[in-house]
């Protein structure tokens, strides 16, 4: 986006006050007829351009296709698999410079998204962090979600409040880069570990989260499947931090045997040499592991904020100009 552009995209941003031309939203669909008029009817009444909303529809059976023709906005038949392939699948058809994800249940308020926009500005994605209201997320959800959410914070060394959001605005070139293998809902936390590794500015912005119109769709026992899809991506984002956190696992038997050889050998009189060096070699590893651990993940703090301070400063000489 060249500076004329910026300018008046950005124009009142004091204000929040955006053209909503610079943005295109995906909407991935499937059997979503219920809550997908709403969704739209919210999109279109905050004044986003009806060739800018892309329904992707993942082969939906109960007319959400028709339903979303009614409205003039463009149907998109998705290719590959679950909302990754949704989401990849739209991305093939937005030329503007920012993207919003949207779920089609009306679960998340389009009213959020002009102030979202005007976040993006300076980061490379922007969050809308749930604040659940009455009745829209039971307590083992609500559970589950801050356990995967501290569970990636721990991996990646965010503070991040909601890693499960489906509501957020990227700069289209830069969820452009994002591979989408991870399948069914662990998308977020694949978009959000390429984001926080890679350019190391992710902002959260709190929004309602409303009561789905329609059939849930996400079930406990995906929770599982979102944690170790984690564990994949900090693989192939952090790999060093990954084994040393594998390898100081070694501590917790190592301790154990320990425990187990000293209590035999002060208050039984038996010495169990090879088990006691055993234990200390095992103990030894695993705490010099954590240590490892800890610095792959100091290093990968250190290194996100050496990037942000360096596109601070690219942007700054970008408004700037070239000077004679």
């Amino acid at each position: 986006m060249d500076r004329e552009s910026s300018e008046t995209l950005y124009s009142h941003a004091a204000v929040c006050s955006v053209d909503l031309s610079y943005v295109s939203v995906i909407i991935p669909t499937l059997n979503e007829a219920e809550g997908l008029p709403r969704v739209i009817e919210e999109l279109l009444g905050i004044g986003v351009p009806r060739e800018r909303i892309f329904v992707v529809d993942g082969g939906s059976t109960d007319g959400s296709p028709e339903i979303a023709m009614k409205y003039g906005v463009k149907v998109i038949p998705q290719n590959g698999r679950g909302k990754a392939g949704a989401i990849r699948t739209g991305l093939e058809h937005v030329e503007t410079p920012y993207v919003a994800i949207m779920d089609g249940d009306y679960t998340y308020p389009a009213s959020e998204l002009p102030k979202m926009l005007c976040m993006a500005r300076n980061y490379s994605i922007v969050v809308g962090r749930r604040i659940p209201l009455k009745g829209s997320m039971n307590l083992i959800y609500r559970l589950g979600n801050k356990l995967i959410t501290t569970w990636f914070n721990i991996l990646f060394g965010t503070r991040l409040g909601d890693v499960l959001s489906g509501m957020y605005v990227a700069r289209s070139e830069r969820l452009r880069e994002v591979s989408f293998e991870m399948e069914g809902f662990s998308v977020e936390s694949e978009i959000l570990a390429h984001m926080v590794s890679m350019y190391g500015d992710v902002r959260e912005h709190p929004i309602p989260y409303r009561r789905r119109v329609g059939r849930k769709k996400l079930r406990a026992s995906h929770g599982l499947l979102i944690a170790l899809d984690i564990m994949r991506l900090t693989w192939r984002y952090n790999p060093a931090f990954f084994i040393a956190l594998m390898g100081s696992l070694l501590l917790i038997p190592g301790l154990i045997l320990g425990a187990w050889v000293g209590y035999y050998y002060f208050f039984e009189g038996v010495a169990f040499y090879v088990k006691g060096v055993i234990a200390v070699i095992m103990s030894l590893v695993g705490f010099l592991s954590l240590l490892m651990a800890v610095m792959a993940l100091y290093l990968k703090r250190f290194e996100m904020r050496i990037m942000r301070a360096m596109r601070r400063i690219l942007e700054d000489a970008g408004r700037r100009g070239p000077r004679g």
